[in-house]
């Protein structure tokens, strides 16, 4: 079913959201290696529209919390509150609790309420006061921001930024995918016309099947020597962290899953890695002093392109 799951998803998902094709799909990858993606943009490119149908086709539970300065980590997490009628404390679950949770404008909230994201992304569960709630299964954020904001924004920390197994760009569309656009937003369709096309059972088969993929010794030497390069580069003053590697060991095992195949292969982490590693590395502060313009993916790609694979 894996050829097929990946048709129903992106051919249902084609009915709304259209020209995002490559997006989707990556979606779909980290959602089955367990992971969160970062999705970039300018406003109006479908950010919001594309999480809350790619929920929709999977029949999962949606939540979305629009972050602004002024919130809590209570509004996102939930807290202890105290209940009149049984005259005791309560915890009362928030936003987080679902399946996958838009965070919406995430670098508009200060750094106390993104850091409230970190352990439910990470575990996946949620402590406040010594209470831990487990989160649903699957969990997935998929967060927003937009990289022209410079006003009343709070960059992401390394830390936070780490957590997202992918980042993606979200470009203008087509001259053909935005004439589509155009005439479907004058037509009555919305995403309340995505119909769910995977079934509970069939996710949770999936979930299990990705873990059976199997990666082998060689291709993990490769995933390290390509680890090692990035530290190694002098463009970069920050390198993948080791929990970047392994995101991106599991984001090919997702993907050869996707391909119908029970091992891994480099093409699997060539076609990944650019996703997976641009938003992990720093390029060097003494590049930018002397004017250069260095592209953090242009980087990473040379790195995919001269690390040699295993045979």
């Amino acid at each position: 079913m894996t050829n097929e799951l990946r048709v129903r998803v992106l051919s249902e998902l084609g009915k709304i959201v259209l020209g995002r094709e490559k997006e989707a799909e990556l979606l779909l990858v980290s959602l089955l290696a367990g992971g969160h993606a970062l999705l970039e943009g300018v406003p109006g490119v479908s950010k919001t529209l594309l999480a809350r149908s790619f929920s929709r086709c999977l029949g999962l539970d949606f939540g979305r919390v629009q972050f602004t300065p002024d919130m809590l980590p209570l509004d996102v997490v939930g807290g202890f509150v105290f209940n009149l009628k049984d005259r005791e404390f309560e915890f009362r679950k928030g936003p987080v609790f679902t399946n996958i949770l838009l965070a919406d404008e995430l670098n508009r909230t200060p750094p106390k309420v993104q850091s409230s994201l970190l352990e439910a992304m990470q575990e996946p569960q949620v402590t406040v006061d010594g209470h831990t709630e487990k989160l649903p299964t699957p969990h997935m954020v998929i967060a927003t921001q937009n990289p022209f904001e410079f006003r009343g924004v709070y960059p992401l920390p390394e830390g936070q930024i780490d957590r997202f197994m992918v980042k993606m760009t979200l470009a203008y569309p087509s001259r053909e995918s935005e004439s589509a656009i155009i005439k479907r937003n004058m037509s009555s369709m919305d995403d309340s016309s995505i119909n769910a096309v995977v079934t509970r059972q069939e996710l949770v088969d999936a979930l299990q099947s990705v873990q059976e993929v199997k990666v082998s010794d060689e291709i993990v030497d490769y995933i390290s020597k390509i680890a090692e390069r990035t530290r190694n580069d002098s463009r970069i003053a920050l390198g993948a962290s080791p929990r970047a590697m392994v995101h991106l060991a599991q984001c090919s095992r997702a993907h050869a899953y996707l391909d119908d195949r029970n091992f891994v292969i480099p093409d699997d982490i060539k076609s990944l890695g650019a996703y997976v590693l641009t938003h992990r590395i720093r390029v060097a502060p003494d590049l930018q002093l002397k004017g250069e313009t260095v592209d953090p993916s242009s980087i990473v790609k040379g790195i995919l392109d001269e690390v040699t694979p295993p045979r």
